[in-house]
């Protein structure tokens, strides 16, 4: 029995494996125009690399890469034997010109990170503007990232969030930055090293104040883990959870909203009102002061109920 289910569902994966084998051959046929490519990899799971980024790495005259150590286990597990070169911090800018050259001479350029988008909280960003800046092509072949994973499986609010990346190591430059984020009314989304992880999370909970927290760590790994908590709660059960080893994602919701007295939404309606339509300005000043719907569409009745009596008032 066992045997004949096995043989069932390799049997109903067939037609998904031909396909995605003949996506990537047409792929693969296509020619791979001179131009920079950046290039996402997966950050734990190797099966999440996508088709088309496989294409294109099997495709590229060159590709760089911050380790080249690390990247040759990638490119080997999927048979890809393109040449590989560092592009990092301590090599950019001798690097860059040589990647022009060949670009200009007609040659197709791959960037890839160690893990995820290329890009986010990696070097890189000049190299596109100097590819651009040079009449180049650059096009991105979207695929993982740490930073929307680890949003998504958070449980914080995520119609807003802001990526701050690495704070400062030393704790003065760390808290002075966190209270420059004190008062962004969205999800705040942070990296963070085993070594600073506790020291990060005990200046975010004194700083921040009460809210909403996770930490996440191996990522789409078979470990992976994502613990929710406040963050003065984090502070003392992340470290001794989590291990000291990798990276972590630690995201804070967004800070409770503070009391909005009724002159402030018929201010904001007001000026809305000069722009917008009437739905439209209930709707912005909603979102604007996170304040319930009905409410402002309560004050805005009154507005225009008052507005309705003063111009009774002019045409007598």
């Amino acid at each position: 029995m066992p045997k004949k289910e096995t043989t069932s569902s390799a049997q109903a994966l067939t037609p998904v494996i031909s396909r995605a084998a003949r996506a990537l051959e047409e792929e693969l046929g296509k020619p791979l125009g001179a131009g920079l490519y950046l290039v996402s990899t997966p950050i734990g799971n190797l099966v999440d690399i996508s088709l088309r980024a496989l294409g294109v790495l099997a495709r590229a005259d060159l590709i760089f890469c911050e380790d080249t150590r690390h990247s040759c286990k990638l490119l080997g597990h999927f048979g890809l034997t393109g040449e590989l070169q560092a592009y990092h911090e301590h090599n950019a800018a001798r690097t860059r010109p040589r990647i022009l050259a060949r670009i200009r001479d007609g040659q197709s350029v791959a960037l890839i990170s160690d893990a995820g988008t290329p890009l986010i909280s990696d070097p890189g960003h000049k190299l596109v503007r100097d590819v651009q800046d040079a009449g180049y092509s650059v096009e991105a072949i979207p695929g993982a990232s740490a930073v929307l994973t680890a949003l998504t499986s958070s449980g914080l609010p995520t119609d807003r969030f802001f990526f701050e990346g690495f704070l400062p190591p030393k704790r003065e430059a760390r808290r002075k930055r966190l209270e420059a984020l004190r008062d962004i009314p969205c999800t705040l989304v942070f990296y963070e090293s085993p070594q600073r992880l506790a020291d990060m999370l005990r200046d975010a909970s004194e700083v921040l104040g009460v809210r909403e927290a996770a930490v996440a760590k191996e990522l789409t790994k078979l470990h992976e883990n994502v613990l929710r908590a406040n963050l003065a709660e984090l502070a003392d059960e992340a470290p001794l959870k989590m291990g000291s080893k990798g990276e972590y994602v630690v995201l804070a919701g967004p800070p409770a909203p503070s009391h909005v007295g009724d002159d402030d939404i018929r201010a904001r309606l007001i000026g809305a009102f000069r722009e917008a339509s009437f739905r439209d300005g209930v709707q912005d000043v909603s979102d604007m002061l996170d304040v319930s719907r009905k409410r402002v569409y309560k004050i805005a009745l009154e507005l225009k109920s008052e507005a309705a009596g003063e111009d009774g008032e002019d045409a007598e």
